[in-house]
Formats: C-alpha cells, structure tokens, sequence
C-alpha cells in the first residue's frame, strides 16, 4: 500500500490508495523523463528471466510514491494487486508460459475505463466510490497479454476538456514543467508515461485525448481507427466520436500496446470486424520510401507558436529524406459540433437532473451545450457525420499519409488559465484544433515527439492515414523517430 495518501480503502480483498482530491500545487522544477527501458528491450530480458516483473513492478510504484504527489497522475494506486500481478507473470515466465511482449509489463489505465473491483470514477465526484462488477474489453485484453496494472489515472472531468484541470481529484500535472498543464482529457496517462511512473498507459481520444496530452507531455499517443479498439466498459463523452488507444515512451511500444488491444468484439456494435495488421512486424517490412506524404498547410499550420513552427518544419525536412514525395494539398475540414454536444447531453441528462451539484460546474456548464439540440438536428447531424467519414477516403487519393502539428502551441501556464476563467475553453478549443477533424473522419493518427521549446515544453507532430492502415501510420512515425535520433533508449 502506498502511504501518505488522503484516503484508503479495500475491495473484493484488493488494497488501493486513492489520491486526492488535493490543493492546488505550485511546482517550477522539472521532473526529467523516464530513464525506464522501453516495452520492446524488455520483453525478451522478461521471457529470458534475467528481469523481474516484480522488481519492475516494484520500482514503478516507488516512482509513483515519489513523483504523484507532484504530478497528480494518478487517482487510484492497486499496489498490492499489482505486486501480486506481477508475481504470477514471473511464476508463469518461469514454467514457459510467456504470453507475449506485455507479459510482466506495468500498465496504467485512465480513470474512466473499468476495471472489475476497483474504482472507475471518470474523476468526478458523481461516480466517488463506483465500483464495477466487470473489466472493460481493452482491460481484458491486457490481462490476458499478461500486463501488470498498477492503477487508475487522472483525468479532465468525464473526458471533456483538453487541460486535466477540472477534476474532482485535483489538476494533472506537466512532469516537464509541473507549472504547465498536461493537457487532456487523458493527462494523467500522458504524465504517467513521460515521467516513467509506467511503461505504457490507455487513454480515450473524443477530439484529441490520447494525442494532445502526449504531444504536450512528450510521449507517443495513438488513436486507430474508429472500431479497431473496443470502447465497451468505457464511460462514454459520445458515442460516435470516441477512440481508446495507448500512450508509451516510443512508437514500437505503442504498437505492442495497440497490437493487444485491437480487433472485433461483437458485444460493442462500434466495434468493426475488419482484420488486424502485424504492427511490429510492419516495421521491418516498412518501405517509406514509396510513400506519398500530403502536407496540408491552410487550416492545420495556421497561427502556430514559432517555436512550434520551426520544430515542425526540421521534422518535414527529416521526413522528406524519408519518402518518395511531399505534396502540400488542401482539405475542406469539418467544424460542426452538434453529434458531441447531443451525444454528452444525452450521456449526462438523467444525473444532470438528478445530482448537479456532483459535477465540477466547468463540466456541467459544458455538458448542457447539448440541452435544446433537437432530435431532427442531433439525426441530421449524425448523418452528415457518416458522410464526413466515407469523404475521407478521398483524402488519400493522391498521397498516403498526412503530416500536421498536433497543436499550435505547447503546453500553457496553468496559472494562465486558472486566473482568468474565461480563459480555459478557448485555449482547449485551440490545443484541440489539429486533433479534432481526425475524430470526425475517424482516421487513425499519432503524435510523437518532435522537439522541445527553449523553455523545454515538448512539441508533437502529427502522422494521419486512411481508416485501417494503423500500420502505414506507425510505420512512418518510427522511421521518423529512428532517423531524428529521438527513440528512447
């Protein structure tokens, strides 16, 4: 059990600590980025027995005694399930019964992702103490890949925002500069990763949640395909929008994490039934060489920050050593907003009605942009989404992928939006700007590290392809990040 945290329960004979809610911290030191071995150099040292999923378990709970505090990354630590966890992954390693790459591996999951017997609160204090009686498919998933799960992570309030800043359990912080947001909604599973409090972490993607926060934070985040990765057992924000996908250190971890986690579940009916493409394997057989990459400058690199520009143009001169073509081409982008707004409104109305004063007022105020959206607009809209997603093959009629920074900006000032409140949503509705339209569409997309400010906030670049071709996608950003000297050691 982890001490020194304000609240301790047990469930189901499972001990874990809840963090927070917590005040505000002040922070301007840098915590360093995780000096941990990545995903990929460790499964074989696992499998040949000479690491321990136990000591690696065990040090990544000592990190998170060490840093949480300061970032505020996780709500939930199951440090006891995840010693035992570990335990049977070594024993099991030991008699040969290796189940993959992610045996022994500690995970961490965002806060609004089920998890049987252990609290799934979507950091609201509406759901305080919500235990569910199941997993959510993707948690399956990584139980039978024989990942550890070390706990729960901290979250913008039902996943609708994009700064981790309004959550019941306290803000998320950036362990690049903890004086900075970490962007959202999937901040703490950004945070966790960049500071090396686990290998790997799920997050949820609605308009940029996996992307955003790992661009900010400098991590890798990737959303697939709409229907490639189960979203059964996950609170929703809405329905037709929603992704889950990994964030890890480097992009062959991603992979490993996705390749777990992708594939039909016919108990979703978001769920496609479309097969799965060997993601790591897609490495070594890669040739960006023949690939065709669109650059689409109106919209996605207007008024970007100049630092943010200037690391955004090396990484196009690096990719141009990289492939065949660069074109820069233009998109028509959608804007409309309606499907969120209806889709969360209808999510919430029932507890909105019931129990306002549960919610974090920020979220409620967002949650009722939906309330007079008719039934005629909401199908209107629905369709018009649908038509949205079959135009977006288009996009790939004469390029292969497309390449965009995945914000505008690095990570704000926390103390710049907390001092003007006004200030909050149009910062989001800036960082989420590049992301959001990939939702829309549905596409599959990444972030990764491209480069750092002077002040040393992380920058992402964004790699977008056509719906299925996860490993097109992967495939050129870790070429990418070989070729920019930029994977984690």
């Amino acid at each position: 059990m982890l001490e020194g945290n304000p609240r301790v329960s047990s469930c189901n004979s499972v001990s874990f600590a809840v963090c927070g809610p917590r005040p505000s911290i002040t922070m301007n030191a840098v915590i360093l980025m995780s000096t941990l071995e990545t995903i990929v150099a460790l499964a074989p040292r696992l499998r040949r027995k000479e690491v321990s999923p136990v000591e690696l378990t065990q040090a990544c709970l000592d990190r998170i005694e060490e840093l949480n505090p300061a970032l505020n990354a996780f709500i939930t630590v199951t440090a006891e399930a995840a010693l035992a966890e570990a335990q049977a992954a070594e024993i099991e390693i030991a008699r040969g019964e290796w189940r993959g790459p992610l045996h022994g591996i500690p995970m961490a999951i965002k806060d609004l992702i089920d998890t049987a017997g252990v609290p799934t609160t979507a950091a609201s204090g509406l759901y305080q103490g919500r235990l569910p009686a199941e997993d959510a498919e993707v948690v399956r998933r990584l139980r039978l890949a024989g990942a550890v799960i070390l706990g729960k992570n901290n979250l913008h309030e039902f996943a609708y925002g994009a700064s981790s800043l309004v959550s019941f359990f306290g803000d998320v912080h950036n362990p690049r500069n903890g004086a900075h947001i970490a962007g959202g909604s999937s901040g703490g599973s950004a945070a966790a990763v960049a500071a090396g409090l686990c290998y790997a972490a799920i997050g949820t993607d609605t308009a940029g949640s996996v992307r955003l926060p790992a661009a900010l934070c400098g991590c890798v985040g990737i959303k697939p395909t709409y229907g490639r990765v189960s979203s059964r057992g996950v609170i929703p924000l809405s329905w037709s929008l929603d992704h889950v996908g990994p964030l890890a250190a480097s992009v062959a971890d991603a992979s490993v994490v996705l390749q777990a986690i992708a594939g039909y579940d016919r108990l979703d009916i978001n769920s496609a039934d479309v097969p799965v493409a060997d993601y790591v394997s897609a490495f070594s057989a890669a040739h960006e060489e023949t690939l065709r990459i669109g650059i689409p400058r109106a919209y996605f690199y207007d008024e970007l920050e100049d630092e943010v520009r200037a690391a955004v143009e090396e990484a196009l001169a690096v990719i141009r050593t990289l492939v065949a073509e660069t074109r820069e081409i233009r998109i028509e982008i959608p804007t409309d907003r309606v499907v969120q707004n209806a889709e969360s409104y209808a999510v919430h109305a029932e507890n909105v009605a019931r129990s306002p004063e549960l919610y974090q007022p920020e979220t409620l105020r967002r949650i009722r942009f939906g309330v007079d959206i008719s039934a005629v607009e909401s199908i209107r809209c629905r369709q018009e989404l649908d038509v949205e997603r079959r135009r977006a093959r288009d996009l790939f009629a004469e390029v292969d992928l497309l390449v965009t920074p995945t914000t505008p900006m690095p990570a704000p000032a926390i103390s710049d939006l907390k001092k003007d409140p006004e200030a909050l949503r149009p910062a989001e509705i800036i960082l989420l700007r590049n992301t959001r339209p990939f939702n829309v569409w549905g596409l599959p997309a990444i972030s990764v590290p491209c480069g750092l400010t002077k002040s040393g906030l992380p920058i992402g670049l964004q790699i977008a392809g056509p719906h299925w071709r996860e490993d097109l996608v992967l495939g050129l950003a870790h070429a990418y990040e070989q070729a920019a000297n930029l994977s984690p050691k």
